[in-house]
Formats: structure tokens, C-alpha cells, sequence
């Protein structure tokens, strides 16, 4: 299939950002502490909450092994480090166990961090790192921890305890270890102060805040700690819910940012990577990036808070694709796999040398044009006046096809009155019937947590439950749909109401059943899980589209290779160009006009035009 593309050329105008005339740290903005995008591993994505400090040195002694020459130098140990006796597939919040110090903070626990006893905290392991010529890094969550509260903990360098600056108003969601902290209490900032100077005496280099965006007061209280504690921590935080318009404020106050929540080792979420890095493209600057999130790659899920242990899902095409993407972008590489287990094509993921250096010294990374899922980046190399040309082919066969829908909603949001609509359409004939939830909101910024609630069929005039059959297929979002209950097991509601029959979906979900003669109608309430966020949060807002089909609602089977033509010109090259293939190194020839190669499907290629 030949496709001819005419790029146009783009403006681009990189914001400018303002330095921090409070900081502290040896005269120094903090822009200066990542002059590129950091690079690194993070325990995440194969440990979860459960990672251990041999499982930490292996992967520091692999990265100086293997990676350091290349640029990789931060070792990140994730979420719930304080927590003794934390599990997989989840969080243990029944009878957690905590490490806390008398002043509210938490420590090591030592059961998985033995170097952390008799009050050493991290150092010992950060400076094994930096013994490695590498840099140390942990996760913590925003705010004071609850049980802080609960012992009314004193908050080191103020006359206040923990009960003075605390809020129960505005706590994590998903994980409910820590209260809010209220920036106009007195002893608030001198809580965040007492945290960084902790971790200033540990040797922390590198601090993933997480449940922090669009949490305006409690980032500018941890930039003022930072810029106290006398040492260059590189903050970023999490999950993906800030918005392009909040760039400014983010360059002011933190070196990388997510742009999407947790990003895992499926197609969808890849493709849909595509459409949030457009938004956010040019809006980083040195020392500041846009963060895409995680690298899902090489051998994940050991012992994570997701999924099986397992090779990362992405074909390698889908893996090319991804670095390609993040390295045009230049998003920050945070590898998610255990770097010890690796085998050598995910070792050559991360140590061509061609692709890094786009990554980290390119500018200018921008989609130039989208055909349908034929997609063209292009950035420009500031050292030589090259063009760095990146080709994506992401053709699928369409999910959902609407104009195939027998019936379908409006897109309900979270910020209205009544979330739900009935449903009541003839069937009559069906043999098959599709329930289906999509969004018109895939920006990254939203949940789509939707729910079918008493979904019957009429067969020869008797009603039949639905959920007393069985799906023939059930894809939803990240997992399965769920019968009668949500992903964390609570009870579905809709309005505030609570029901104890139904089907509990993520966007895009496809439910499919087969349907028994006689069939006349298909009945229930559709509607968007209550609790989810609020009509005025603007962080998270839950949305969601519902379909019902009788007939296979996806497209045709695009093909497996696209001949992707690129019309120099366009790009403001005119005469004769040398191309290189970044992934393989070959020089593919000298070029006057245009420029073609065959991409497989769900693949990339990355090319410098000299």
C-alpha cells in the first residue's frame, strides 16, 4: 500500500521558563540538575511495592555494567519502600505494617532494606549506588502519612504536630496512606523542609512524587524544601493529570511531569501515546519535560502491583515504536523491566547510541502530519542543522465502527447531574449482541469507569439476566470486565445509588454474547461509577459513551507493511541528502525529492537526514 505524505512546515516555539530566585543549592537553578531527560530504571514495573534492596543493587550493578556509558544513571526504588509487609497484585492496606520516625516520617523497612537499621535510612544503599558512578531515587506519596495523624507525630523544625497541619479532604483515591497537607497551616512547609533534609542526608538524587498533579500548593511547598535541603534532588511527580495549560507553572516547579496515568504493556495504550505527546510537544525546556511515563519493557510484572510475571507484551515492532516515539519526543526513559533478566534485543533497545543521542540533545520534536494511523514526527539536530525523521505506521483494524451501531448515548460525563441512561432496544432477529463503551475523551487526563447495570434480554417473553451467561469475548481497557463489582472489588453505583448486578467496564470495552432464539429486546441502566471524581476535580474526570451492536462492531484488517513517502521539500530540505537508519545504522543513500521505506505495522523507523 503506497501513502504519499506532504509535510508542511511548523512553527515551533519552546516556552521560556523562569529560574528560582529562592534556590539555594550552591547558587543554582534547578533547571541545571537535569540538562537532559533523565534516564534511568525504576523498580515499578516489575516489583511493585515489594522490591528489595538485593534486587536494587542487582539492577545498579547491571546498569554500571551495561548501560552507564550510554547515559543511563538513575536506580529509582518505587512506592511503599516503608511498608514491611506489602504484597503483589495490589496494596496491602488491611494491616500494614509502617517504618516512621518520630517525626512523622517514613524510613526504610528494614526487613527488605537490612542496610537501614539503627536509623541509617537509605544512605547505605545510595551510596552503594554512587559508588557505581550512578544516582539514587525513591518514590514517595503526597502528603503526611495517616498514621503520622494518628500518633500526632511532632513536625521537626516547628512548634506544630501532625495534627495541625493535616486534611482528610483531598486523599488519594487509590491508595490511602497519606493525608493532605494544607499549605497555610503553620508547620506545613517545615514538614516538607524536614522530609527533604532527610533525604538530603540519605544522598537522594531523585524523587517521583506521586497523587501530586494539579496540586498546586503541595508542589510549590516540596520546590521550596527542595531548594532548602542544600541538595540537587530532581523532582518528578505523578500521575498523568496535568494539562498543556499548566506547563508554565510546571517548568517553574518540577523537572519532568507524566503526561498520562500509569502507561503498561498493551497496544492501545501505546497507540494512545500518540495523541497525548502531540499536546505536549514544545511545552518542556531544559531541566523540564513532559514525562510519557514508564518504559513497560523487557521482563515486568515479577512481583507487580499488575499483572503476571511476563516478557513485556508489545511486539518487537510495538517496541521500536515506543522508543522512537519517547526518544523524539523526549520524554524521560525510566526502564520498567529487571535489568538482570534482559535479553539482547531489549539490551539493544537501550544502547543504541544513535536513537539516545536524539533523545537527549534533538529539539524541536513535533508531529508534522497524521494520515488516518500513518504518522510522521520530525526534530532537528542543534549541533549539526540535521533533520531527524520518524515514520510510525499504527494502522489497526478499528475497533468500533459507530455508523455499525443499532443504539448508542450521548458522551455522559462526571460533571453532570444525572450520569446514566436507559436502555431499551429491539433485538429482535440478533444473534449476537455487542455491549460497548467508548470515549470521545482520550487525552489521558480521564477515567471512563462505566458500568451496565441490570442488563436483561427478552427471550419468547421471559427475561433473562445477562450476567447469568456467559461472554463469548470481554476486552476492558487495562483488564476484563468485571461481574457485579468494580476492579477493586467495591460495589457498583451509579448516582450515588448502589446496585448488586451488573457489568463493570473501562473504556474501550467490548462485551460480546451470543443470543438464543426467540430474542426480542435488550433492557438496562447504563451509566459512570460514582466515587470516581467529582464534577469539579480537575485532576480526574470520569466519562464515557455507550453502544450496543448486533453485528461485529470493528473494520476491516488494515495490512501488515505501509510504503511511507516523504517529500524532502516539505521539511525545508531541497538538493541531496544523505539518510541513515538510526535503528540499524546502515546508510540507506543519498536522496533528492522524496524519500521512501516500508514500515510494518505497529512499527517505526527513526532516520537522520544529513
Amino acid at each position: 500500500m503506497k501513502r504519499l505524505f506532504y509535510l508542511m512546515p511548523m512553527l515551533f516555539i519552546l516556552a521560556s521558563c523562569k529560574t528560582n530566585p529562592e534556590s539555594s543549592v550552591a547558587g543554582s537553578d534547578f533547571h541545571s540538575w537535569a540538562p537532559t531527560p533523565p534516564m534511568g530504571w525504576n523498580s515499578w514495573d516489575c516489583y511493585g511495592p515489594t522490591v528489595t534492596e538485593p534486587e536494587v543493587k542487582n539492577n545498579a550493578d547491571y546498569m554500571a555494567k551495561h548501560l552507564k556509558k550510554y547515559g543511563w544513571e538513575y536506580i529509582v526504588v518505587d512506592i511503599r519502600w516503608y511498608v514491611e509487609n506489602d504484597k503483589s497484585g495490589g496494596y496491602n492496606e488491611e494491616d500494614p505494617v509502617f517504618s516512621l520516625d518520630e517525626y512523622g516520617r517514613f524510613t526504610p523497612a528494614v526487613n527488605k532494606f537490612p542496610s537501614a537499621k539503627d536509623g541509617k535510612g537509605f544512605k547505605p544503599l545510595a551510596d552503594y549506588v554512587h559508588e557505581q558512578g550512578l544516582k539514587f531515587g525513591i518514590h514517595m506519596m503526597r502528603g503526611i502519612p495517616v498514621v503520622a495523624v494518628e500518633k500526632n507525630t511532632p513536625v521537626l523544625g516547628s512548634e506544630a504536630s501532625a495534627k495541625d497541619i493535616y486534611s482528610p479532604e483531598g486523599q488519594c483515591v487509590w491508595l490511602h496512606d497519606m493525608y493532605t497537607v494544607i499549605a497555610e497551616k503553620n508547620g506545613a512547609q517545615e514538614y516538607y523542609n524536614s522530609l527533604f533534609q532527610l533525604y538530603a542526608e540519605w544522598g537522594i538524587d531523585f524523587v517521583k512524587f506521586d497523587d501530586l498533579s494539579g496540586r498546586t500548593s503541595e508542589i510549590e511547598m516540596i520546590r521550596k524544601a527542595i531548594d532548602k535541603c542544600g541538595r540537587p534532588i530532581v523532582i518528578s511527580i505523578s500521575p498523568g493529570g496535568d494539562k498543556p495549560e499548566s506547563a508554565d507553572f510546571l517548568k517553574n516547579n518540577v523537572n519532568m511531569w507524566r503526561t498520562s496515568n500509569d502507561f503498561w504493556d498493551n497496544w492501545p495504550q501505546l497507540k494512545n501515546q500518540f495523541t497525548i505527546l502531540k499536546q505536549w510537544a514544545g511545552l518542556g525546556t531544559t531541566g523540564s519535560y513532559p514525562d510519557g511515563d514508564m518504559l513497560p519493557l523487557g521482563k515486568i510484572g515479577l512481583r507487580a502491583e499488575r499483572g503476571e510475571p511476563r516478557w513485556s507484551g508489545f511486539t518487537k515492532d510495538e517496541q521500536y515504536t515506543l522508543m522512537t516515539l519517547f526518544a523524539i519526543f523526549r520524554s524521560p526513559l525510566m526502564f520498567g523491566g529487571d535489568l538482570p533478566s534482559n535479553d539482547d534485543f531489549t539490551l539493544s533497545l537501550l544502547t543504541n547510541s544513535d536513537v539516545i543521542y536524539v533523545n537527549q540533545h534533538s529539539n524541536n520534536g513535533r508531529e508534522v502530519l497524521r494520515e488516518n494511523d500513518i504518522i510522521t514526527w520530525i526534530a532537528d539536530d542543534p549541533k549539526t542543522g540535521d533533520k531527524f525523521l520518524a515514520l510510525f505506521n499504527a494502522s489497526d483494524k478499528q475497533p468500533v465502527v459507530e455508523s455499525k451501531a443499532l443504539w448508542k448515548s450521548r458522551q455522559i460525563t462526571s460533571a453532570e447531574t444525572d450520569q446514566s441512561v436507559p436502555v431499551d432496544v429491539d433485538i429482535a432477529g440478533a444473534k449476537k449482541l455487542y455491549l460497548v463503551v467508548t470515549s470521545e475523551d482520550i487525552s489521558g487526563f480521564s477515567s471512563h469507569n462505566c458500568n451496565w447495570i441490570n442488563p436483561e434480554i427478552v427471550v419468547n417473553g421471559k427475561t433473562v439476566k445477562l450476567t447469568e451467561m456467559k461472554w463469548v469475548k470481554g476486552a476492558s481497557g487495562r483488564g476484563m470486565p468485571l461481574l457485579n463489582q468494580t476492579r477493586n472489588g467495591g460495589i457498583l453505583k451509579i448516582n450515588d445509588q448502589e446496585y448488586t448486578n451488573g457489568i463493570n467496564v473501562n473504556a474501550v470495552s467490548i462485551v460480546e454474547f451470543d443470543l438464543p432464539e426467540g430474542v426480542t429486546r435488550f433492557k438496562a441502566l447504563a451509566g459512570l461509577q460514582s466515587g470516581v471524581a467529582s464534577g469539579t476535580d480537575a485532576v480526574r474526570q470520569n466519562n464515557g459513551k455507550f453502544l450496543i451492536f448486533t453485528e461485529d462492531p470493528s473494520g476491516p484488517e488494515p495490512g501488515n507493511t505501509a510504503d511511507i513517502t516523504v517529500y524532502l521539500g516539505t521539511i525545508g530540505l531541497t538538493g541531496e541528502y544523505t539518510i541513515t537508519d538510526l535503528w540499524t545504522g546502515e546508510n540507506l543513500g543519498k536522496f533528492t525529492g522524496s524519500f521512501t521505506k516500508t514500515i510494518a505495522r505497529h512499527g517505526a523507523g527513526l532516520f537522520r537526514v544529513h
